[in-house]
């Protein structure tokens, strides 16, 4: 691993490939659709079944090391959803803002303008396709969803989570920041930690 410094990740979502090239600097960071490799069918239950499908789907197409995250948003009062459907909340043509305006809408829907809510990423890493002990790890940031959205930057439902003890949205702060407390970050400090790379 530390004599290749390339890294396929199993995404087509530029945001998170955003994320992940700072967050592992110093590594040729690929995306799976620049090796012409099509999205694998997530049918997992979890979000860690998810993760490995997508990550041996980048791993088979390719031959090279490959990592895959399976994220989303956990909000306990609307029955632990969006969970592993996060991206396709509101529907298979879905987008951020539709997915945000349905989690607003719901919150309106039990006379609420809050809840309480967690970002979870799980982080699978395989050397190749048969790989029988993958690098597994997880992280999570607990905050609220609120019915106002607020901020520029960030993806998904950034703009309706608030973490805890943040002045704001996680779409308000700066990547530095966020590549700090992110779910990803938390994720991925543990995951390095396991290949022996230097920490972020």
């Amino acid at each position: 691993m530390q004599e290749n410094k390339q890294i396929v990740i199993a995404s087509s979502n530029k945001g998170k490939l955003k994320e992940f090239k700072k967050i592992f600097d110093g590594f040729e960071i690929i995306s799976q659709s620049e090796l012409g490799i099509k999205d694998a069918i997530e049918d997992g239950k979890t979000f860690f079944e998810n993760a490995l499908i997508k990550a041996r789907n980048a791993s088979y197409h390719s031959g090279i090391f490959s990592i895959a995250d399976d994220s989303g948003l956990v909000v306990p009062e609307l029955n632990f959803e969006p969970g592993i459907y996060s991206a396709r909340y509101s529907g298979q043509n879905a987008s951020d803002g539709s997915n945000r305006k349905k989690i607003i809408d719901e919150l309106k829907k039990l006379n609420k303008e809050e809840a309480e809510a967690f970002y979870i990423c799980a982080l699978v890493g395989i050397r190749n396709f048969k790989d029988p002990i993958p690098y597994f790890s997880t992280g999570k940031i607990y905050g609220k969803v609120k019915i106002t959205e607020s901020g520029e930057g960030g993806f998904g439902y950034d703009k309706i989570f608030y973490p805890n003890d943040i002045d704001g949205s996680m779409a308000s702060l700066n990547s530095e920041i966020k590549n700090k407390i992110s779910h990803r970050a938390i994720a991925t400090k543990s995951f390095m930690e396991q290949l022996n790379l230097p920490k972020i």
